[in-house]
């Protein structure tokens, strides 16, 4: 077996400490890790990167096509997230709540409407209910209500 190909934990390389995949060591984690952990890097900058090989492009500066990196922090630095204040959550809700009004005939819907088409399934002329259906029952809610599934497989 070759050389593996991101192991730099010198950081001689690529200029900070870089692992492959799936190798960080003990107390680092991304960004993604830490949030689950309810923390944030807190102003730290990365420590260490993970690189490995992918199909899509990268959205790093600096690094070529069909790498990803994701940096690392230790999370012995990190601090608790802020939860968000009460304005914070009112402005969430009626943003996504804003997403479900359809601007054609001005109903809420129990879906967010697709950007694709910019107006609720009923106005584009999929065969579904008319524009006069009703609004959906729990408008406070911040998640929009899952749908069912149609009976029609038309794309």
């Amino acid at each position: 077996m070759g050389p593996v190909p991101f192991y730099d934990p010198e950081g001689s390389r690529f200029g900070i400490a870089t692992f492959p995949y799936g190798l960080a060591p003990q107390g680092l984690a991304t960004r993604r890790q830490l949030r689950r952990q309810q923390l944030r890097p807190a102003g730290q900058q990365p420590v260490a990167q993970l690189m490995w090989r992918s199909r899509r492009t990268s959205s790093a500066k600096g690094v070529p096509r069909g790498i990803q990196v994701a940096y690392l922090y230790e999370i012995a630095k990190a601090r608790p997230y802020r939860p968000p204040s009460p304005k914070q959550l009112a402005a969430l809700a009626a943003a996504l709540r804003a997403r479900r009004i359809c601007p054609t005939c001005g109903v809420e819907q129990p879906y967010c409407l697709p950007r694709r088409y910019g107006q609720c399934q009923a106005c584009h002329g999929w065969d579904l209910p008319s524009p006069e259906h009703t609004p959906t029952p729990s408008t406070e809610s911040m998640l929009p209500a899952a749908v069912q599934p149609s009976t029609d497989r038309r794309p």
